[in-house]
């Protein structure tokens, strides 16, 4: 009896962890290639190729091939609702009033808040080329609060912070952050947050995984 209690944990630990890098893995929405897309869905991804995205190196905007990376790839699946969405990511991406370090900043904290693997590839490289410090990156992919924050980053790491864990934010922590970027600023601030949210879920949904089969770069919290 024993014996047999022995084989069923065995099996139930092997299929629980080929069920892990199914979902870690395994992409859930087929890239679409320009043939198989609908007229909808090749003006969305047009609309999208022929932003300011398709000049980023690496971007899932920008493949040779015609098709789309994630999440615009699952967000062809509704072409109307996809192109209200890539315009949102545009202004985030590329017109926040915060800057490009700041920015990237927000999208690693909510990348780490939600477990997102591949939002925080995509998004590390590009917060390190903006001039965030890698051991500030490296402290939030762990969890912890990074060390040695300039005034701006610490804003807006605090601010980032309690909206993901406590659903709102202090007094205090608003009132640094109107003070130092102004209202628009917190508004900018607030509307990273939400569409990166939007694109975490989108990506963990597809099961977008790392190109190459690559590690995963977000350790599992406690």
């Amino acid at each position: 009896m024993r014996k047999m209690f022995e084989i069923l944990f065995l099996c139930t630990l092997v299929f629980a962890h080929g069920s892990a890098n199914a979902q870690e893995g395994d992409r859930r929405f087929k890239i679409l290639t320009q043939e198989e897309m609908t007229p909808a869905q090749r003006t969305l991804a047009q609309s999208i190729r022929s932003g300011p995205r398709a000049s980023v190196a690496g971007s899932a905007a920008n493949s040779n091939n015609g098709t789309l990376g994630s999440p615009f790839n699952v967000f062809l699946r509704s072409p109307e609702l996809g192109e209200h969405l890539q315009q949102v990511g545009t202004y985030i991406r590329f017109k926040s009033t915060l800057g490009a370090k700041l920015n990237e900043f927000a999208i690693l904290i909510t990348a780490r808040q939600w477990n997102a693997q591949y939002e925080w590839f995509a998004h590390h490289r590009l917060a390190l080329q903006a001039g965030l410090d890698p051991a500030i990156a490296q402290a939030v992919s762990v969890g912890k609060r990074p060390d040695n924050m300039p005034a701006d980053e610490a804003i807006v790491y605090n601010f980032c912070q309690e909206l993901h864990t406590l659903k709102r934010v202090s007094d205090g922590t608003y009132q640094a952050a109107v003070q130092r970027f102004g209202e628009q600023g917190v508004m900018d601030l607030i509307a990273v947050n939400g569409y990166y949210v939007l694109v975490a879920m989108t990506l963990n949904v597809d099961r977008t995984p790392i190109p190459g089969d690559g590690a995963l770069p977000l350790p599992k919290l406690p």
